[in-house]
């Protein structure tokens, strides 16, 4: 862990060069036991087939996502032993739905998913990762700037911040919320004619049919439901894409630019 210059953590207390946990006998202290790093685990045979030449730099994302990803709390520990199946790959196939050269703003990035596994799989995409929170933005720019990735750009902020900011013809979002209100973020987002593509699981169609009166009124003109990766993966990737008009651009009420918005990495 690395404390601030003061010496205290982020919860406030104090710690000095010497202190460690008492021995039970209050005679003294004991050395704390160092966290046990998490491996992760090794590629398989899927992760070729979907990063080819660029499989080396995912072992890389894989491995700081097992280790940092872990100990700042951006996955679970628990999630170490599935990293692939269930969070870099199921991020990754859904490249297919983006044409090339394509700009995409991922809201609510967290764990760079799946931000920075389309980043890597795709370098001719150009990725906005938006994250309102310091620790995770902070995060995310360590680990562009260890990857070597020049097509990202982290913005801290909440969505509603960039109404008005961001205008671009793609967006995704992961593991961050029902459709219904993940379009009333990411819509203002997009420009006229863009497309979310929002990842989501089996139940992506009947999410999509009882929200679709409110997602027409929010001023969405076309609506998909596809799969990814059925070749390759046990479970594929289902994902919502749903196109927007004019109309559904400039309904909210917009955010002044955000003082913390374009840290590029």
């Amino acid at each position: 862990m690395t404390l601030p210059a003061d010496g205290s953590t982020h919860d406030g207390s104090q710690h000095g060069p010497d202190d460690g946990a008492l021995d039970g006998t209050g005679n003294g202290v004991v050395e704390q036991a160092a966290p046990v790093a998490l491996r992760a685990p090794d590629a398989p045979p899927a992760a070729t087939a979907v990063f080819g030449d660029r499989l080396p730099l995912a072992e890389r994302f894989a491995a700081v996502l097992a280790d940092t990803g872990v100990s700042h709390g951006l996955i679970g520990p628990r999630e170490v032993p599935i990293l692939w199946e269930r969070h870099i790959l199921n991020c990754a196939v859904a490249q297919d739905s983006f044409p090339d050269h394509a700009e995409v703003v991922d809201v609510g990035s967290g764990a760079g998913l799946p931000g920075l596994a389309l980043a890597i799989v795709r370098p001719d995409l150009r990725l906005h990762l938006v994250e309102p929170m310091l620790r995770r933005t902070t995060w995310l720019a360590d680990t562009i700037e260890a990857l070597g990735l020049d097509n990202c750009t982290v913005h801290r902020g909440r969505a509603e911040e960039f109404h008005g900011v961001l205008s671009l013809p793609w967006a995704t979002a992961r593991a961050v919320a029902r459709i219904d209100k993940l379009a009333r973020w990411t819509f203002p987002l997009l420009s006229e004619g863009g497309t979310l593509v929002a990842l989501k699981g089996s139940s992506a169609q009947e999410e999509l049919d009882a929200a679709a009166p409110l997602l027409r009124r929010l001023g969405m003109t076309g609506a998909a439901v596809r799969s990814h990766g059925s070749e390759l993966l046990e479970v594929p990737t289902i994902t919502l894409e749903l196109t927007v008009g004019a109309g559904a651009l400039r309904r909210g009420k917009q955010a002044k630019p955000s003082k913390r918005s374009g840290r590029r990495s």
